[in-house]
């Protein structure tokens, strides 16, 4: 490819202009890179020449390319977070056995779910500074390590007098946490292009899902409710080994496989963003400016609503059903694995449907409305006696609830580009640990005291105050705009470059000279 040297006349190799790994074009005053790879002159004009008339002042435009191996990067995360999630839920819907063989009430299982949120509270800024200075690769590579350190923790506390270790391998995992939950829309965004960016974040969200499933039905199937302490050890003890493998495995595939970013942008939108010198970026100014953000802040609270509900309807699902159900914890398990698989295609359907009609508000108003009424109409069926409907009313329920989650992801990336979508998903996750500590406590009391009824009807109402706001947000879709212009700039690049050509070869007078 050959590109007009600056002032010169001569024409020189297209990939100097390019950009490297960092996407940085060379000569930027000059020109701009057009999506077929043109350079496009911009007024280069020296005393005593005529400049063209009416050239445009364009933006640079970086190279793009998007690289197969984008998908093992989101594999190998997928399954990160997946291993993560089923450790989280691995406790609760077993419930009653762990409470019975560990001799704790029904408190001290719940803060074995609880502590996931609540370690991430005050660690996700310092792991949100760590992503934007260190990268994406080393934070991956740190959280799946310290997933890995609490399995094999707690490999070793299938006794009753162990509570206390296993407590604290829970506690290893769930710093492991503020390593998974912000990355899906980073990931997407510094690998995967502008048509399949939702769709991508989609799938990462799916890994975090699939975890849960898998945490709702193989517990139940690995601990069955013997009797036998010593058989109850030894089941708890497979389950734990098997999940210690399962860490390690993707611990080591993490290591040796997943990278930082492609070495060129996949959009002009990244591209932009990679164009930013570390010395002009302010982490505290961001954060600053996320939280004067208000459309920003309003979908951080409606996002915390409604994930904060997911987590204590997820947390004291096994108490709710077995309350209505006695004896019933596989089904249980079922009920849960029903919720996450409807939620894991609502939420690959919402990705794909933000890919094609990019109605970011649009549609997370309509997820957010049905998600209450799945609530409402699930909250109102569980009494009935029939298992069945159950099922049915928990899998709307999950399509809805669960679906939402990447939409938010999205939402937010859209409302506070340029901003780092590490830190805005950390600041959207941290607002759902905080009321997914506040809905779990406070429902499980609100169930021992009036039952399952009030506590679904309690998170129904916030729900519903969650609807509200989310009608209120201002749609200012700021990664769309930049895209789009980007787009209009590659165009008007085109038609700049007929438009110099055109008059160099007839206007004898011209100011440029082209050589042989």
């Amino acid at each position: 490819m050959l590109q007009k040297a600056e002032g010169k006349g001569e024409w020189m190799d297209g990939q100097s202009m390019a950009g490297g790994e960092g996407g940085s074009p060379v000569g930027r005053e000059r020109g701009s890179l057009g999506e077929q790879g043109h350079h496009v002159l911009q007024g280069d004009s020296s005393p005593g020449e005529a400049a063209v008339p009416d050239a445009p002042q364009l933006f640079p435009l970086m190279e793009t390319k998007l690289y197969k191996r984008r998908w093992v990067m989101l594999f190998l995360f997928g399954a990160y977070s997946m291993s993560n999630a089923f450790m989280w839920l691995q406790y609760g819907i077993i419930s009653n056995i762990f409470m019975r063989f560990y001799g704790i009430d029904s408190l001290w299982i719940d803060w074995l779910s609880m502590i996931y949120f609540l370690t991430y509270i005050p660690l996700i800024l310092p792991v949100t500074w760590l992503l934007d200075n260190r990268g994406i690769r080393d934070i991956v590579v740190v959280g799946s390590a310290f997933n890995c350190v609490g399995a094999w923790i707690k490999t070793g506390t299938a006794a009753p007098n162990m509570f206390a270790m296993t407590f604290f391998g829970q506690f290893v995992c769930s710093v492991a946490t503020v390593y998974v939950l912000g990355i899906p829309s980073r990931l997407a965004s510094l690998w995967f292009g502008q048509q399949e960016v939702s769709t991508a974040c989609s799938i990462g969200v799916l890994g975090n899902q699939l975890g849960i499933a898998i945490g709702f039905l193989v517990p139940p199937i690995l601990v069955p409710n013997v009797d036998d302490m010593n058989e109850l050890a030894h089941h708890i003890s497979i389950m734990f080994y098997i999940t210690a493998g399962v860490a390690t495995v993707i611990f080591v595939l993490v290591v040796m496989v997943f990278q930082e970013r492609p070495e060129l942008p996949p959009t002009q939108a990244q591209a932009q963003a990679r164009s930013i010198s570390p010395d002009e970026y302010s982490y505290t100014a961001s954060i600053m400016r996320l939280l004067c953000n208000k459309p920003f802040m309003m979908l951080v609270i409606s996002y915390g609503l409604n994930v904060g509900c997911f987590y204590a309807v997820s947390t004291l699902l096994n108490r709710m059903i077995i309350e209505q159900y006695p004896g019933e914890e596989v089904n249980a398990g079922r009920i849960g694995l029903t919720i996450v698989v409807a939620g894991m295609v609502g939420s690959l359907i919402c990705g794909v449907w933000l890919d094609k009609t990019k109605t970011y508000k649009q549609t997370t108003l309509v997820v957010y409305l049905l998600s209450l009424v799945g609530m409402l109409v699930y909250a109102f069926t569980l009494n009935l006696g029939h298992m069945w409907v159950v099922f049915i009313t928990s899998g709307v329920l999950g399509f809805f609830m669960t679906g939402y989650l990447p939409l938010g992801f999205e939402f937010a990336v859209e409302l506070t580009y340029p901003e780092s979508e590490g830190t805005s998903s950390g600041l959207l996750n941290c607002s759902a640990q905080i009321f997914g500590i506040i809905f779990t406590i406070s429902q499980g009391k609100i169930i021992d005291a009036w039952g399952t009824l009030a506590g679904n009807v309690f998170l129904s109402i916030f729900l519903l105050i969650g609807t509200v706001m989310t009608g209120f947000i201002k749609s200012d879709l700021r990664r769309q705009k930049a895209n789009l212009q980007a787009e209009t700039q590659a165009a008007s690049a085109a038609g700049s470059l007929s438009s110099v050509q055109d008059y160099g070869a007839t206007a004898s007078s011209a100011p440029w000279r082209w050589r042989s």
